[in-house]
């Protein structure tokens, strides 16, 4: 099993870039941010910093862990635009970084900023061409598509990525983005416990079998909150509570069998995000823990 950490785009700068050499010396294999403009709940005057821009100082700052967005919103940028951005942060970075995609979904800073926001129906079919110029950008030597929301005219792409530049497609949407998914994407992710994420490889690997393609191929990653306690009663109590997302709580041991639950399902990777970790030397302890009593015998 592969690690990744999920930094909150709310730290300051200085916070963000420690929390990634953190990671980076803790042993994880990447480090991921929001693609949003504002947070994604609570108060929307919370400091909230671009993910690009991020991405590209903690490329500058690390040296080994992959890097990307979880995920790009498409309807804030030109797909052309976009990949120009992803390439310049892959040099930086020496060829680590992933292209997160999701076809967007925070309505309210479309509307504070004045982006288009579309219908569900608008915004999968902008998703689906973006995802055809980004491949043919990456792969090819020109692009041309008269589409129905873009159109590229002999359109180049230089440099070209150091690395693969895999592109990641979030979301569990079993008719539109999993099928995505199988149709253009290395690498999938998806909010989940270990029961869904079972339900959803099933449905990815009958459109990769519809489509002729290996689902083994492709590198499927699961997020999930965490919350590490003390005692099995500690971690009863949390979840009686009642939980905001999925999440892995117990006690390390406990934590431990999760991981290897959404490893026999079939998950590569698990992604857990810094938003329940705490802060300053709270948060410390809690990373030290986990690599310690869970990374280390979950490889």
């Amino acid at each position: 099993m592969q690690f990744s950490f999920w930094i909150g785009n709310s730290h300051t700068t200085d916070e963000i870039l420690r929390r990634a050499q953190r990671a980076e010396a803790g042993g994880w294999d990447g480090v991921w941010l929001a693609d949003h403009f504002m947070p994604m709940s609570g108060d929307v005057e919370r400091p909230f910093h671009e993910a690009w821009a991020m991405l590209s100082a903690i490329a500058a700052t690390t040296e080994r862990v992959r890097i990307g967005p979880m995920v790009v919103g498409n309807t804030y940028r030109n797909p052309a635009v976009l990949a120009k951005q992803a390439v310049t942060a892959d040099h930086i970075s020496g060829g680590r970084v992933v292209l997160g995609m999701g076809a967007g979904w925070q309505e309210n800073e479309h509307t504070a900023y004045g982006i288009e926001y579309g219908t569900f129906t608008d915004r999968f079919e902008k998703l689906e061409e973006s995802l055809r110029i980004l491949r043919g950008l990456r792969d090819d030597d020109r692009v041309d598509l008269d589409g129905k929301h873009y159109r590229m005219t002999d359109a180049p792409l230089s440099p070209k990525p150091v690395g693969r530049l895999p592109i990641l497609i979030g979301g569990g949407g079993e008719k539109k983005t999993l099928r995505m998914v199988a149709q253009y994407a290395e690498q999938w992710n998806v909010w989940g416990e270990p029961d869904l994420l079972e339900q959803k490889i099933e449905v990815l690997a009958a459109h990769c079998e519809r489509l002729g393609r290996d689902v083994g191929e492709i590198h499927k990653t699961a997020v999930a909150l965490l919350f590490l306690t003390d005692t099995e009663e500690e971690a009863a109590a949390i979840r009686s509570g009642g939980l905001p997302r999925p999440s892995i709580v117990g006690t390390p041991a406990m934590v431990e069998d999760t991981v290897a639950a959404y490893a026999a399902v079939g998950v590569d990777e698990l992604i857990i995000p810094d938003f329940t970790l705490g802060a300053g030397d709270e948060f410390d302890a809690v990373m030290a823990r986990f690599e310690a009593d869970v990374m280390a015998p979950s490889r």
